[in-house]
């Protein structure tokens, strides 16, 4: 069974009957899918296989980078610029028209970052990532001494110059997302498996930051990873036995079960109702009722 309904409201979302289909397998562990609404292809990583990977329109994987400083969570911009997060380097680059990489942020008062994970883009152009430890660990980093002494999370600006950090109180700050008004930054925490909510000023700066919705319940691996929001304003957020959808009053409609444990997840498709999901060693796709929206 690949859907667990808690409320009814869960069958707006999903079908009950509802299959996953495995789209494409070998990979060591997949992460960052975002899909290019114009071109039509889902872009991912794979960070212990320091690759990047796109599945074009005609159903076939291919490496799109290698090395990819074992790239982690991924974004478009306005301009439809990829966005990711490195770990290697510990830094945020941005991939230009031309194929050149700018790099947008590496240290915050003077400090090397950690890592960065999982990155969004306010609808004014600002940038908001996080920074847990994960990629100075083995297998899914470079191991290595931590600078920064803080797992925050950080607003830079487009031109990479200016870098604030909004919160420090985090355990593992993972996925985020912002509510369709941008006005709300979610950011989940890994470790203490809660989701918390901020609010977000006209200036980028953050107030709140209270603890919104926990995501404990559920049989099967997953913890808070991945993170989005669809179309009506659920967030979607990666959990115990699957991807957890949440309505934006904090309510749990249900769980996207998975077949092997997984960390992200990205709406596709003509209508943006294919969720691909990046599942360990392997990249899935289901179908769903409640699209996404694009990413620009």
């Amino acid at each position: 069974m690949s859907v667990e309904i808690r409320t009814e409201g869960m069958h707006d979302i999903i079908d009950a009957n509802a299959t996953l289909e495995k789209v494409a397998g070998g990979f060591l562990f997949t992460e960052g899918p975002i899909w290019h609404p114009v071109e039509k292809h889902l872009t991912f990583s794979d960070i212990p296989g320091n690759e990047m990977f796109r599945l074009g329109p005609d159903g076939k994987v291919a490496s799109f980078r290698k090395p990819s400083n074992m790239g982690n969570g991924n974004t478009y911009d306005a301009q439809g610029r990829i966005l990711t997060c490195q770990h290697a380097t510990s830094s945020l680059t941005r991939t230009e028209a031309d194929g050149s990489i700018t790099t947008l942020a590496t240290h915050f008062d003077g400090k090397e970052l950690n890592s960065p994970n999982d990155v969004v883009v306010r609808n004014d152009g600002l940038i908001y990532f996080t920074d847990p430890t994960y990629g100075r660990l083995d297998y899914f980093g470079v191991e290595r001494d931590l600078e920064m002494g803080a797992q925050g999370v950080y607003c830079v600006t487009p031109d990479g110059k200016t870098i604030t950090r909004l919160a420090d109180d985090f355990a593992q700050p993972n996925g985020l997302c912002f509510s369709l008004d941008h006005a709300t930054l979610y950011v989940n925490d890994t470790e203490h498996k809660h989701i918390r909510k901020f609010d977000i000023a006209e200036d980028g700066t953050a107030t709140g930051g209270d603890v919104w919705v926990e995501v404990t319940v559920g049989e099967g691996e997953g913890h808070p990873d991945g993170m989005k929001i669809d179309s009506k304003g659920n967030v979607y957020c990666t959990g115990p036995g699957g991807i957890h959808v949440i309505t934006p009053s904090g309510e749990t409609l249900g769980v996207i079960r998975t077949a092997e444990f997984t960390a992200n997840f990205a709406w596709g498709g003509e209508d943006l109702t294919d969720l691909y999901l990046t599942s360990s060693t392997s990249l899935y796709r289901i179908s769903v009722k409640s699209s996404g929206l694009p990413l620009f």
